[in-house]
């Protein structure tokens, strides 16, 4: 046998048994189905105006969802952010339900003391 008669014979081979796997799955039903609902795909979190140790009762922390599960890699507890979204009522008090959120880096956004001048 030549070697351009092995390589169709081994190439039918292999067409024939993925044909026939194929075939014989197509009505069964899969064994394993790994699906989300939207609610396991929701970040919550809470939102306040001042910082926690401040604790001058200024106002309640409203809490915050977004629906999705791409957060800034500068997205911590303790963490300056900004959300854009909206406000919805629910049994439980408002929510802000979040379409995007930047987090803010504290290094970029410290204010200089004051008294200090650059030479």
């Amino acid at each position: 046998m030549t070697k351009g008669v092995q390589i169709a014979i081994g190439a039918t081979v292999i067409a024939g048994l993925l044909g026939w796997y194929g075939a014989s799955n197509l009505d069964a039903a899969p064994a394993f189905t790994y699906y989300k609902t939207l609610e396991d795909l929701q970040v919550r979190f809470l939102v306040q105006n001042d910082p926690p140790h401040a604790d001058d009762g200024s106002g309640a922390p409203i809490e915050v969802i977004l629906e999705s599960l791409e957060t800034p890699d500068l997205f911590k507890d303790g963490a300056e952010v900004v959300v854009e979204g909206r406000m919805v009522a629910s049994s439980a008090g408002p929510v802000f339900e979040a379409d995007k959120i930047m987090a803010k880096c504290p290094s970029k956004f410290e204010a200089e003391p004051m008294g200090s001048t650059e030479s």
